[in-house]
């Protein structure tokens, strides 16, 4: 990493681990004490304490590195987002995806009831992967067999949730590359499918049990779309430490649970088909760069993030100056020592943090032939994705 970027990564850093730690510890005597007696007062105050961490990020995003992230989509939904249960699929293309939900949550009201469909490993990140697991965000192995229990208690649980909540899901199953677009057309191609041009092929089994189990008590279904227009670079954590500003267009479609198809395989269909109108918007948004036909939200830039920011610099800062002062912690080489320690333990968090949630580096894949010499066996990808 280079030396301007880690001076600016390591003060950020240890703000967001310190006051991150002191959220965790705050979250877990809340669940030990509270949560056995009263669920929904836990979740109150957890709604409240996550997002004292979480608006962390959305500053990094709005007053730090200025992303602009544009909201395309009709008024009445507008005005539905954060009033209402909804679970949000979406593509998964940038890097920071997840981060662009949590703006448009808190937007909207809701960050601190936004949950996720996210694999095992993420609730192991330090930290935010902690707060995820306090919030009841929903950690799956990316094996059905065990997933397919995991996901239908997780739902099942929600069912009496106190406050608006959005499930994200994000039914591509993996972030999108140049190498797994291949993939997804050569697959398409072997199974007479539509051929993907910018999404990759849902994997509808998670999507389905969703909806089977959430269709009695959430509304609505969002279906976003996310794209880069072709004068901005593609937001990164890494852009955003740096302070670089991007700029995010997001498409949002309102469906009605309700009018949802009754069976399984139909609400599969139902699935596959809005990826392909998806890919199409996709299409339309390269040639105008913009999402056209649907109108601008003004979603604003609200302050509640820049204070809760300021307010945790003052006081970790107060708090560090009055520790130092007690105990002459840095007049040792002991002191300077584990200062030195901490502060590249820091470095390295934040590090791993970034390429947590980058895309794969893949290089493209040359096309493998749909049959091999084994009397027509699928080819890798096509076993792959056989789960859908």
């Amino acid at each position: 990493m280079a030396i301007a970027a880690a001076a600016v990564i390591v003060p950020l850093g240890l703000l967001f681990l310190v006051s991150g730690l002191i959220v965790n510890v705050i979250q877990a005597i809340c669940f030990v004490l509270i949560r056995p007696l009263f669920k929904n007062t836990y979740r109150r105050i957890n709604r409240v304490v996550a997002e004292l961490l979480w608006l962390e990020l959305v500053w990094l995003i709005d007053w730090w590195a200025g992303v602009k992230i544009q909201v395309y989509t009709d008024r009445e939904t507008f005005q539905s987002m954060g009033k209402e249960h909804a679970l949000v699929i979406c593509n998964h293309r940038s890097d920071i995806d997840w981060l662009v939900g949590w703006v448009l949550a808190q937007r909207s009201g809701c960050l601190g009831s936004t949950l996720a469909v996210m694999k095992k490993s993420s609730k192991f990140l330090p930290v935010i992967g902690w707060s995820m697991w306090f919030s009841e965000y929903l950690f799956l192995e990316r094996s059905w067999a065990q997933d397919e229990a995991t996901l239908k208690s997780g739902i099942r649980r929600l069912k009496d949730y106190p406050l608006p909540f959005w499930l994200a899901l994000f039914v591509e199953g993996t972030r999108f590359t140049q190498a797994k677009l291949l993939a997804a057309q050569e697959y398409a191609i072997s199974r007479g499918l539509p051929v993907p041009r910018n999404v990759l092929i849902p994997r509808t089994k998670g999507f389905v049990s969703a909806v089977s189990h959430m269709r009695s008590f959430v509304p609505a279904v969002y279906d976003v779309t996310v794209a880069i227009p072709k004068t901005s670079p593609p937001p990164t954590m890494l852009r955003l430490f740096k302070g670089q500003p991007s700029v995010v267009h997001v498409h949002i479609k309102r469906h009605v649970m309700k009018d949802l198809p009754e069976s399984d395989e139909a609400v599969a269909q139902w699935c596959k088909d809005i990826f392909i109108a998806k890919d199409s918007l996709l299409d339309k948004h390269k040639a105008e760069d913009t999402f056209a036909g649907q109108e601008l939200q003004d979603t604003g830039r609200p302050k509640k993030s820049l204070v809760v920011v300021v307010s945790w610099a003052c006081l970790l800062a107060f708090g560090a100056l009055k520790f130092l002062q007690w105990s002459s912690f840095l007049s040792s080489w002991k002191g300077i020592a584990l200062s030195a320690f901490l502060l590249g333990l820091v470095t390295i968090l934040m590090q791993f943090l970034i390429l947590f949630s980058q895309s794969e580096r893949s290089t493209p894949a040359k096309v493998a032939p749909t049959k091999n010499k084994n009397d027509g066996e699928p080819s890798e990808s096509a076993k792959q994705d056989k789960q859908n």
